[in-house]
């Protein structure tokens, strides 16, 4: 797992925190002790009477938890022995949060260790193993133990291909019921394409929808099925769409950088979109990283007398790196440097595995992206569901690790960008307020990956009229969710209330108002209004300077 040795040191320092205050371990271990044995106690008198078991489990006299999906089977709570195991676990995870918050580990070191002890704790679930799981144990008998040795095969199956499955892989294929918007490759570098989209309107604005996904995944994500994709929606609704397309890269290319992106990737979709349009700006959007690199792109591009974006979108995005979440708990100084020495000139430049980084992002939620498919396929024999976003989560690409350790230095270790002129691309200082642009910054309530409160940081940051909008859900659902649905919520402020007076997250989300549906049509009746006006629709793909080389979805995106 990347950045896996500050478990390590915090498991080290919070052992060393302990050791200072002999007092309050012994007292600990007593409490400890103390609950385990009336744990027993109570099982031994419940052990041969399940109505007993049901009962206590009712009262909830011993480590209930709150609703927690992996003990949501009747046996859990039913039968005694796995009662036993179930509430012996949870007190073990309880006691743990006390020894950490009688630790005084400084708010850093707190925050790592509560994170490894939760990754610790989740994995010894007695939920993950067949011995200790009623659920697969029953499953096992009803089906003569064909359910664990089918277990078994998916398990040899996922070991021989080095990731776990999440989804019926199958049941998918880019181009055939994935990225189907109708489009052409009408530019291709060696380490991006760009797409240009057929409209679906007769009359389109003037100025281009120019969408910069995150470069740690396919760009399909905004572009799934018919009836989910953004890419769609922005066509219905009269914008010429054009859109980069990352390639998975190889280890030839782990020289290239940030800045390589910056220019030949978002800089180079934008003035390909101004050329073929004719429009003097555009309207840019981009996702995640995605919007990290664009905001960076067009203060390079502003530092350098030049304002191409009319409007700029940034959807799950961070610029002030202030707070990073869990993620955070991977990323120190050991880590930042052992990278850079990794990728060094002087050594082999090569790239960060596209798998490491989704078990990384994955470890986050471990219960819900890991755990759950290890009960589900391995001990239970379950085939996998087909679900196209997971399919896409696990369609990742490798990053170059010369732009990696770049990135982690200077957003996640020392948040530079939020210094004016501290962040250097092709020698020239940035300014994030030098960009003269219209901005709607979205955010999702429940992000693990983008806090939203961080991502409302951004506002603080750029200059020029700011929308930010909150979404439900998570970083993907927040943002996959299409109008047509009418499903979930999203949050604005009333215009008075989002001047100097809103100074934080908190206040912000005091004054918002709530809105049923998706926030994908506030964004378009947002982005309509700096969009130009409506001109007739082009016959054609792309230019003569920029013709169709193939059809959408592209070479690129095929590339695992």
């Amino acid at each position: 797992m990347i950045g896996s040795a500050p478990g390590a040191r915090i498991w080290t320092a919070l052992g060393e925190a302990l050791a200072r205050k002999p007092d309050t371990w012994q007292a600990l271990g007593r409490e400890l002790t103390s609950q385990h044995i009336a744990l027993w106690q109570q099982w031994v008198g419940t052990a041969g009477d399940p109505g007993a078991a049901a009962a206590s489990a009712q009262t909830g006299t011993h480590c209930e938890p709150v609703a927690d999906p992996r003990f949501s089977a009747p046996a859990w709570q039913s039968h005694p022995w796995f009662d036993y195991l179930r509430r012996a676990h949870l007190l073990n995870a309880r006691w743990i949060e006390q020894a950490i918050d009688a630790a005084g580990l400084d708010t850093g070191a707190e925050r790592r260790a509560r994170f490894f002890a939760r990754q610790w704790l989740d994995a010894m679930s007695p939920a993950n193993f067949a011995p200790t799981n009623p659920e697969v144990l029953a499953l096992a008998a009803q089906t003569g133990g064909e359910s664990l040795a089918r277990g078994l095969q998916r398990l040899r199956q996922d070991v021989e291909r080095g990731a776990l499955t999440m989804t019926d892989e199958q049941a998918f294929a880019v181009g055939r019921n994935l990225a189907l918007t109708e489009g052409a490759v009408i530019h291709r570098n060696e380490l991006c394409e760009v797409l240009h989209y057929r409209p679906l309107a007769p009359k389109v604005r003037a100025r281009p929808l120019v969408i910069i996904p995150p470069f740690i995944n396919k760009y399909y994500i905004l572009d799934l099925q018919p009836g989910n994709s953004f890419v769609r929606f922005a066509l219905e609704q009269g914008f010429n769409v054009f859109i980069v397309s990352w390639r998975n890269a190889p280890a030839e290319l782990g020289h290239l950088r940030w800045e390589d992106y910056a220019q030949r990737g978002a800089l180079a979709a934008i003035d390909i979109a101004r050329e073929v349009t004719g429009a003097p700006q555009v309207c840019a959007l981009g996702f995640c990283v995605g919007g990290t690199l664009l905001a960076t792109a067009l203060a390079l591009t502003a530092a350098r007398g030049e304002q191409p974006a009319a409007s700029t979108t940034l959807l799950a995005t961070m610029l002030d790196f202030s707070d990073v979440g869990e993620i955070g708990a991977y990323i120190d100084r050991d880590y930042v440097e052992s990278c850079e020495q990794r990728f060094s000139p002087a050594g082999e430049p090569g790239v960060i595995s596209a798998r490491d980084l989704a078990f990384t992002f994955a470890s986050l939620r471990a219960n819900d992206l890991i755990w759950r498919f290890v009960v589900d396929h391995w001990l239970k024999g379950k085939p996998p569901e087909a679900f196209d976003l997971l399919y896409w989560n696990s369609d990742g690409t490798n990053l170059p690790g010369t732009l990696y350790a770049w990135y982690l230095r200077q957003m996640y270790f020392e948040n530079n960008l939020r210094v004016p002129g501290k962040v250097m691309l092709a020698d020239t200082a940035l300014d994030l307020r030098s960009i003269r642009s219209a901005w709607y910054l979205l955010a999702a309530e429940e992000d693990h990956i983008v806090p939203w409160t961080t991502a409302f940081l951004a506002r603080g940051l750029l200059r020029g009229p700011r929308e930010f909008v909150l979404a439900a859900s998570g970083h993907i659902a927040g943002v996959i969710n299409p109008a047509t649905r009418n499903r979930r919520h999203f949050y604005t402020a009333p215009a008075a209330s989002t001047g100097a007076a809103v100074r934080s997250a908190g206040q912000w989300r005091a004054r918002a108002q709530r809105h049923e549906g998706s926030w994908w049509s506030h964004w378009a009746s947002w982005a309509h209004r700096r969009a130009g006006p409506l001109v007739r629709a082009p016959d054609t793909l792309g230019s003569a300077a920029h013709p169709p080389i193939e059809p959408a979805p592209g070479r690129y995106v095929r590339e695992r």
